[in-house]
């Protein structure tokens, strides 16, 4: 199996798990959080939704500089665009990966602030951490916030102890 047809199954099935838990956010209470130094869920919701796009991001660049490139941070006003955000991701990475050549994954890309190389590493490396594991690690902070507001957590990797 080829590496992209690796990280595009990969990129469905963690795309339906991420779904599933998008979809049980209280948006109403999008500016909740657990403690003054959380993100709101709001915000942590729409950020979820957001980091697939490092996929994309990453096979069609070599680099990415936080001194050149602006970031906005945004609250999603409603579920359906909540999910809008993550598919339009997605979609976009499924298509990213699908156009990937095997040479592209081992082509370095480098995250610079201006002058400064703060890394730089395969992209192969990069999607794997930027693109999953930000996703995976986010959801895991999201299912604390549903388990304190007292809301069903969906299982992500089997059952929750709200699904037996």
């Amino acid at each position: 199996m080829s590496l992209k047809t690796s990280f595009i199954g990969e990129l469905k099935n963690e795309a339906a798990n991420t779904k599933r838990i998008l979809a049980k956010v209280p948006l109403e209470k999008a500016e909740w959080k657990p403690h003054e130094k959380s993100m709101s869920i709001g915000r942590l919701a729409t950020h979820i939704a957001e980091t697939s796009h490092w996929i994309y991001v990453i096979l069609e660049g070599d680099e990415f500089d936080f001194a050149v490139q602006s970031f906005t941070p945004r609250v999603a006003a409603s579920t359906k665009e909540l999910l809008e955000i993550l598919d339009d991701n997605i979609r976009r990475s499924l298509e990213a990966l699908e156009n990937a050549s095997d040479e592209e994954f081992e082509k370095k890309w480098t995250v610079k602030r201006g002058q400064q190389i703060v890394f730089s590493i395969p992209k192969k490396v990069a999607i794997r951490g930027w693109g999953f594991s930000h996703t995976v690690h986010h959801r895991g902070q999201l299912s604390v916030y549903l388990r304190i507001l007292d809301i069903a957590v969906p299982g992500m990797y089997g059952p929750s102890a709200d699904e037996r």
